[in-house]
């Protein structure tokens, strides 16, 4: 059985005793249970990962670290998800799938038709449930770098800050082109812009043609939105041969 992992956002070094954060102690003693001299696995999000022994002291939690195990489980390339927010607790699964595939960013995009609206407190908490089902995510999946999560912006915005390097493809279920033949293999960005629930507006689909993108199709039906972006992301790793 491996390790139990765990993201410490506490900096870490090799051959040191740290404490853990309250918030991953109290996982770690109260949740899973977990015994004095338990192997678990620390990881900060910068790259690799630390084997490190729990040692507990009452309600506090420490772990004494390895050697830096420079493990990467990373893409090839880079794939950004721009996904219209939609409603509910849909974009936790987004999220989660995200990082399981190997999305290396997530754009939330307030489009025209995305229902919630999201400002002040309200937006500062659910940036941090974000990135907690990121966080996760990455323990679950070996991943030793987090997905970065933006702070939410409208289309118009994510089109002017578009990445000159990457290719930029705009998901849409009636364009002429299918992924297979728009996909740039010469370049190792890739940027997917999703709509929301009742897809993007006439108006989002006026920018998206000024702006240059190439519309692209997934197959012959329709797909909800929490499933287009996770299907294209596979999709595009498995078109590039990226594992």
């Amino acid at each position: 059985m491996s390790a139990p992992r765990f993201y410490c956002s506490a900096p870490l070094a090799p051959d040191a005793t740290i404490e853990l954060p309250a918030s991953l102690a109290h996982h770690a003693l109260r949740v899973l249970r977990l015994k004095p001299e338990t192997a678990i696995v620390l990881f900060d999000g910068l790259g690799g990962q630390y084997p490190s022994t729990l040692l507990i002291d009452g309600k506090r939690a420490y772990a004494r670290t390895g050697a830096l195990q420079p493990i990467g489980v990373e893409l090839p390339g880079h794939i950004t998800l721009a996904q219209g927010i939609p409603s509910g607790d849909k974009m936790d699964w987004v999220i989660e799938k995200a990082v399981e595939l190997g999305a290396a960013r997530l754009i939330p995009i307030e489009a025209q038709r995305s229902v919630p609206q999201l400002g002040g407190d309200r937006l500062r908490k659910r940036m941090e449930h974000w990135r907690r089902v990121a966080q996760s995510a990455s323990e679950q999946c070996g991943r030793n770098r987090l997905m970065e999560i933006s702070e939410p912006i409208s289309l118009a915005a994510c089109l002017k800050s578009q990445d000159t390097d990457a290719q930029t493809l705009f998901c849409h279920p009636e364009a002429a082109q299918s992924l297979p033949e728009a996909l740039d293999r010469s370049t190792d960005r890739i940027r997917l812009l999703v709509g929301p629930e009742g897809g993007w507006s006439p108006q989002e689909q006026d920018l998206v043609e000024q702006a240059g993108l190439t519309p692209v199709r997934f197959g012959n039906r329709v797909l909800r939105t929490e499933t287009a972006g996770i299907a294209l992301i596979s999709a595009v790793s498995a078109l590039r041969g990226w594992e």
